[in-house]
């Protein structure tokens, strides 16, 4: 497993990490640990999880997986520090009132309790990537299309959230920082107003990036050239629309119960509509006349992406992660990828 340096950091992530937003839901505490082992085993090192997770978000779940991958820290004595460790501070509520009381906003009080909270249930002293999950600000994300002033709100500015990580950075809680579900605007405003002020500066931005979703082109990948910030892409199978799970009976009755099938409220969204699975379908057929599974083609071609630092791969059984882990060993050959692309271009992207 290749590794890489995240921009100005010391951080040198595998380049395949493991989500783990299935932890506490799908895959229960010693199955995690199990699928843990095994990818450390292979030479993952970097792994991903959130204050929320696991998902689809729950109260009787919330926390759940931090929990979990913390009771892995205590029952595997120094596996903590072979790891590098990325979790997530919940934006403004989306429905889900058990975080800060569905609050709309996140203060840097907010930012600084919670990172307090999950490095309790992590069981550690400190958080390799802290990253704030979703923007405070309104912006168009989780399959949103368009910005809409009047949904603009007096929220936390950028300067008093980028203080309040200044403020864990500097009691050693929080080493590096970075953002998810981000718009170029807000990329270049994070790094512009950080080095105006000599805060922390993002060294990533975790956003979702596969064959059935590239947003990321369409102008966020300029911003995180000239910014020097790294991409983290998630979803890079598209919620298993790629893996071709769902190629014969759509979400009814897939080969193994998938998310989209047992989750009514994913079905609802942008992985869920008809278009995406469409558009999947294109693509897998595409991989299965190359001699390839959907599944290495479409890790494959997310990780031979110049913008992509870390491909996060989130999976339910061994076997999922071994074929994930393949996928490294992958090559696409320059007609196959202009066949990817002349496909992109009929279709656009169903699933943005």
């Amino acid at each position: 497993m290749k590794t890489v340096t995240l921009p100005r950091t010391s951080l040198q992530v595998s380049t395949i990490g493991l989500g783990t937003m299935t932890f506490g839901e799908q895959v229960g505490e010693d199955a995690a640990h199990a699928l843990m082992d095994h990818a450390l085993a292979r030479g993952v090192n970097f792994i991903d999880t959130a204050e929320m997770y696991s998902v689809p978000a729950r109260a009787a779940t919330y926390g759940s997986t931090e929990t979990i991958i913390g009771n892995w820290f205590a029952r595997r004595p120094g596996v903590r520090h072979r790891v590098i460790l990325a979790t997530k501070v919940a934006g403004p509520s989306r429905g889900m009132n058990w975080i800060r009381n569905g609050s709309t906003d996140l203060t840097p009080e907010d930012i600084v309790a919670a990172c307090d909270a999950s490095l309790k249930r992590l069981q550690t002293d400190v958080i390799d990537l802290y990253q704030i999950h979703w923007p405070v600000r309104h912006v168009p994300a989780f399959g949103g299309v368009y910005f809409e002033p009047s949904r603009v709100q007096p929220v936390t500015p950028i300067a008093a959230q980028l203080e309040a990580l200044s403020r864990l950075a500097r009691a050693g809680k929080v080493r590096h920082i970075g953002l998810s579900n981000e718009s170029a605007f807000g990329v270049a405003e994070f790094v512009r107003i950080a080095e105006a002020g000599s805060l922390p500066r993002i060294a990533t931005v975790q956003n979702p990036y596969c064959l059935v979703n590239r947003v990321v082109d369409n102008g966020l990948d300029e911003a995180l050239f000239h910014c020097d910030v790294a991409l983290l892409a998630y979803s890079p199978l598209g919620f298993g629309l790629l893996t071709g799970k769902y190629d014969g009976a759509g979400f009814g009755d897939p080969q193994g119960a998938g998310r989209l099938a047992l989750f009514e409220s994913m079905r609802k969204q942008r992985w869920g509509r008809p278009e995406a699975l469409a558009a999947a379908r294109r693509y897998n057929a595409l991989a299965r006349a190359h001699g390839l599974t959907p599944t290495r083609m479409a890790l494959a071609w997310c990780m031979s992406r110049w913008v992509v630092a870390s491909t996060l791969i989130g999976v339910t059984n061994r076997a999922q992660l071994d074929e994930n882990l393949d996928a490294c060993e992958t090559s696409l050959a320059p007609e196959l990828l202009a066949e990817i692309d002349r496909i992109r271009w009929e279709i656009r992207d169903p699933a943005q």
